[in-house]
């Protein structure tokens, strides 16, 4: 056997003990069995007998199905919109989290009567910890402001994933499953009148409707696991809009369907 393959094996029969369930060596001293050693590497001096070493593993990851059942427990916990927002921080069952620079939950005014829910944070908006602050953020405000809204008087916005995706792909199904929970007390602690879903992402999240383009313009019903209802109006992602602009004049449309179901509340 080759140095190389001495190594290897060496490797894969320490990953094995791991898997096996074995959490402390013992030893007249430690080994590292990773280092990597010549066929000449002299043997190590003796030394006296040590105290068994014990060697600390690092926690498994939760499964999906059980960051979701965590992410339950801690958004039922919640009884405002301040302790979910820091239930939401301080949640670490979303392996996303780990290679995003911020927390990305809501902005805007709480318990307003409209409620913008989006897909996930991008670039823009991983560096500040909003949603909606890139060129896509600065589209929105220009479609709330022509219904006479704002995220700073009357809107409040998040998203169905908290922390960025990387490269900026779309959240997958565990991703959102896992954040579900959160979005769902969301919705409970603010009620809102009338919720605009910002995509395909969130509208087939929230909804099942797939496919934005036939989804769009019709009021959708959204049945949270409490048993609550709450009425849902899918339209472009306003990153969409960006590279469709042809595509303003339905978005135009869906608007004012909004705006009436606000003004009729």
């Amino acid at each position: 056997m080759q140095g190389t393959d001495k190594i290897l094996a060496a490797r894969a029969l320490l990953r094995w003990y791991v898997d096996a369930g074995v959490n402390e060596a013992v030893a007249a001293f430690p080994v590292d069995h990773f280092e990597v050693r010549t066929l000449a590497a002299p043997a190590p001096p003796a030394r006296a007998a040590a105290a068994p070493v014990s060697v600390i593993l690092p926690a498994s990851t939760p499964s999906a199905d059980e960051a979701a059942m965590l992410a339950a427990g801690a958004a039922a916990a919640c009884s405002t919109y301040e302790e979910l927002a820091a239930a939401v921080t301080a949640f670490t069952g979303c392996p996303l989290k780990a290679g995003a620079r911020n927390t990305c939950f809501a902005d805007g005014v709480p318990g307003s009567a409209l409620l913008v829910i989006g897909e996930a944070p991008g670039r823009d908006e991983d560096a500040a910890g909003k949603p909606f602050v890139g060129r896509a953020g600065q589209l929105l405000d220009k479609m709330l402001a022509a219904i006479g809204r704002s995220r700073a008087a009357d809107t409040l916005i998040s998203n169905v994933v908290y922390w960025r995706p990387p490269g900026n792909r779309a959240p997958t199904q565990a991703e959102i499953a896992i954040c579900r929970p959160f979005v769902e007390r969301l919705i409970e602690l603010t009620a809102p009148k009338a919720i605009m879903l910002a995509g395909g992402v969130p509208t087939q999240a929230l909804t099942g409707a797939t496919g934005i383009m036939r989804a769009r313009g019709s009021w959708r019903e959204i049945s949270l696991s409490s048993g609550a209802r709450f009425q849902a109006l899918p339209l472009f992602h306003p990153a969409f809009l960006l590279r469709q602009p042809a595509q303003k004049r339905l978005a135009w449309a869906d608007l004012q369907t909004l705006a009436a179901r606000l003004r009729d509340a």
